[in-house]
């Protein structure tokens, strides 16, 4: 009898935990399965689960806009890997938004129940849009693994109005979710609280879906017995430099501009948690990435690709947690069940993600044979 791996038995114990925690959510409701309250509505099913979940699979509009409108062909070997990433992201996110309404059955409201001056309604309506042309973009991958040529044939004529229709669509709802935390001008801490929120949420996802790229190709290299695209990781990298200074620039002129700068400097937990946060989105990896070794060496951009990515999702925590607790009065902590139900969920996406690399045509040496 085989012996189960490590990662194997870890994956399968973090499962029974999330079906543990799944039942008592369904069965107990919200009260009994988290640390959430009226005065705290909002746990890590939002801001990890939905905002980051919804930020990491930005690779995918990145990547296809980069090559199908922008026609940088040299990025097409990893536009189906940052695709497969994208739409795995989004199917989860939905999964994980179930987990978090007080009434997960009635999701279906905002087709038919408009509410047009609503930013969540505006968000719920491009996530939903932007999941099913994602599906379409995804679906010529399975079409060639069963070699159905009709339908494949047929989506490829439709393939660019595709390709535009999901940059837009993820545009609006990337910018979006930062446009939810502008009725909370009261709530939210100065630190975060800007009317450049919709724009830095939308730069923050480009710089990750950048970063996610690189780490999943490494990643995927390293465990998979693939090559190594350098040239391409190379060229992601600079990219990288480049959107994270215009982040670092937009974001503390802003600053500057709001008298916001002095907060940093008071002797706080905001404060700390943000500096925390700016070391690993701006200066540390900046500062590595203006160094010619580190632009050249894959190993280094992978590791300042793990930095930027934990730093943007310390970004989200501390925008959707952090810089709402002390409006709120109370200290949020979750319980043991919304982290087993993360847990499960980006457990779930790994595992979803190895069994796509392994039975599907994702890279492109395999799509050209």
């Amino acid at each position: 009898m085989k012996r189960l791996g490590f990662w194997t038995s870890v994956f399968i114990v973090v499962l029974l935990f999330g079906a543990a925690a799944t039942w008592l959510r369904f069965f107990h409701g919200l009260g009994a399965s988290t640390n959430l309250s009226d005065r705290f509505p909002w746990g890590i099913w939002i801001g990890f689960d939905v905002l980051c979940g919804v930020m990491l699979a930005a690779g995918g509009f990145t990547l296809m806009a980069t090559v199908h409108i922008f026609h940088v062909k040299q990025y097409e070997p990893i536009a189906r890997p940052a695709l497969l990433t994208a739409f795995l992201g989004y199917l989860l996110v939905i999964a994980a938004l179930m987990f978090d309404l007080g009434k997960p059955y009635n999701i279906w409201h905002p087709v038919v129940m408009w509410q047009p001056r609503s930013v969540m309604f505006e968000v719920g309506w491009c996530v939903m849009l932007y999941t099913t042309v994602l599906a379409l973009e995804f679906s010529p991958i399975v079409f060639e693994r069963l070699r159905m040529q009709r339908p494949l044939r047929i989506i490829r004529m439709i393939s660019a109005p595709l390709v535009i229709l999901g940059v837009i669509l993820s545009t609006l709802h990337q910018s979006s979710l930062g446009s939810l935390f502008l009725i909370v001008p009261g709530k939210l801490h100065p630190l975060w609280y800007t009317g450049l929120l919709p724009v830095l949420f939308f730069l923050s996802a480009v710089a990750t879906g950048l970063a996610m790229t690189i780490f999943e190709s490494t990643m995927s290299a390293r465990h998979f017995g693939r090559a190594l695209e350098k040239p391409i990781i190379l060229g992601l990298g600079r990219l990288l430099m480049v959107v994270l200074i215009v982040y670092a620039v937009v974001r503390f002129q802003d600053m500057f501009h709001r008298r916001a700068l002095a907060e940093a400097f008071q002797s706080s937990y905001e404060s700390s948690m943000f500096w925390f946060e700016v070391g690993l989105t701006t200066i540390v990896p900046i500062t590595l990435l203006l160094f010619r070794a580190t632009r050249e060496n894959p190993l280094r951009l992978y590791v300042v690709s793990i930095l930027v990515v934990f730093g943007f999702v310390v970004n989200r925590l501390n925008i959707s947690v952090t810089g709402m607790e002390r409006a709120s009065g109370v200290h949020y902590f979750p319980a043991w069940s919304e982290i087993a139900v993360t847990m499960s969920i980006v457990g779930m996406g790994v595992f979803l993600f190895t069994m796509a690399i392994r039975y599907l045509p994702i890279f492109h040496h395999e799509q050209a044979a």
